[in-house]
């Protein structure tokens, strides 16, 4: 009965959403997108890199250490807590950065530059977890293999980056929401009992650090027409 009610509730919750999608969609002027270059700073290397280190300084088995300590906090106050919300979650930064433009907020990059950004990005990011995960094999809090990095958190911290890129510029609260969700994923990884702290921090490092290359690296060489339809907007530019 309690799991008739919840659906009903998420049903209930996504039919208003949807209906908000559609007035805004309705509502939405041209939006003119100048696909503006996210350029180089070193500064920009200091987050992921700083959270890849503290997951592979957190990484160590010894009697204290901070993510078997983190283990046991768990295994005294969620005993048996199984969730899946997480596996639909970590791609809730990617909708949004389609999603988004579709309500009218205007993107940093049309949707053909972004979707190939996002593809490099993504190929970067889930290539370089699945070498790590199956080069060192470590098992997981509940005794399954491939625990480091955390693929899940990769791909959500990758999501929220780029939504933040997309859209931070012109919307301060995009950043927080992005990174809160990301973050939000790897927290239930851990209550899952499905990875260490150390897998999440490098993961989260790992997944905004691809996705920064992928933009830094991009040549916008996409959309070179002199006009073109965005399928999100409806308008051409």
């Amino acid at each position: 009965m309690l799991k008739i009610l919840w659906m009903k509730k998420w049903i209930s919750l996504l039919l208003v959403f949807n209906l908000l999608l559609l007035h805004f969609a309705q509502e939405m002027d041209s939006v003119k997108i100048e696909n503006k270059r996210l350029e180089f700073q070193y500064k920009n290397l200091y987050f992921p890199v700083g959270l890849m280190i503290a997951g592979i300084t957190t990484d160590g088995n010894g009697s204290g250490s901070i993510k078997n300590e983190i283990v046991k906090y768990r295994n005294e106050h969620l005993p048996g807590f199984q969730n899946r919300f997480d596996d639909y979650v970590q791609m809730f930064p990617f909708a949004a950065v389609y999603g988004f433009e579709w309500i009218g907020m205007k993107p940093r990059t049309d949707w053909k530059n972004r979707t190939a950004i996002l593809i490099k990005g993504q190929l970067l990011n889930l290539g370089m977890v699945y070498l790590l995960k199956t080069t060192l094999n470590e098992t997981r809090p509940d005794g399954t293999a491939y625990s480091f990095p955390s693929g899940h958190v990769a791909n959500a911290f990758a999501g929220a980056a780029m939504l933040s890129i997309e859209y931070g510029e012109n919307h301060r609260w995009v950043p927080y929401a992005a990174y809160g969700v990301a973050a939000g994923v790897g927290v239930m990884r851990i209550a899952n009992n499905r990875h260490y702290i150390s897998d999440v921090l490098f993961g989260a490092g790992l997944g905004i650090l691809s996705m920064k290359v992928a933009y830094w690296t991009h040549q916008y060489q996409w959309n070179q027409h002199k006009s073109i339809k965005d399928p999100f907007l409806g308008s051409i530019y």
